[in-house]
């Protein structure tokens, strides 16, 4: 992430990587600021193992394509709504020059950014791919409690 003020948002992505048992680092790096340490980083990425990285940022947000155009690994940019209710970011993220691909995800959108992180992972790995599908099945029996839930309101003219 480009500075710790950002870890509110990416909670939500590692939250979800340790659910589904998957080792990952959280630094701070910053496109701007530490230039040197985000070059160190990508480029070290896959000699360490990192099959995946999620990089988020705010405002000029140009970590995700920093780190893409040094590393092989796919990158994952999660746009973090810090002005311009995030948009600025998503724009900065998402546009991204020929050669130099970025998957982003929605604003704030740390948490499918770590679901994605491990389908990404899941192709080649059945633990991870188990912990995925397990994950989504819990998504659709949530639905179908909801609607359990929901039979039990009553309105006048609610026909189910």
């Amino acid at each position: 992430m480009g500075s710790t003020s950002d870890l509110p948002v990416m909670e939500a992505a590692a939250k979800i990587l340790n659910e589904f048992k998957i080792p990952f680092e959280i630094n701070a790096l910053s496109a701007h600021r530490t230039p040197e340490e985000v070059e160190k980083f990508a480029k070290s990425a896959a000699s360490r193992g990192i099959k995946v990285i999620i990089a988020a940022a705010g405002m000029a947000a140009h970590l995700p394509g920093v780190i893409a155009s040094m590393t092989p690994i796919p990158v994952l940019g999660v746009p973090v709504k810090a002005s311009l209710e995030g948009l600025d970011s998503l724009l900065a993220i998402v546009q991204m020059p020929p050669g130099i691909p970025v998957a982003t995800v929605g604003i704030n959108g740390a948490q499918n950014a770590g679901i994605l992180a491990a389908q990404i992972i899941a192709a080649g790995d059945v633990s991870v791919m188990q912990e995925v599908i397990r994950f989504k099945e819990g998504l659709k029996k949530k639905i179908v409690q909801a609607n359990d839930e929901l039979k039990k309101v009553k309105f006048e003219y609610k026909t189910n």
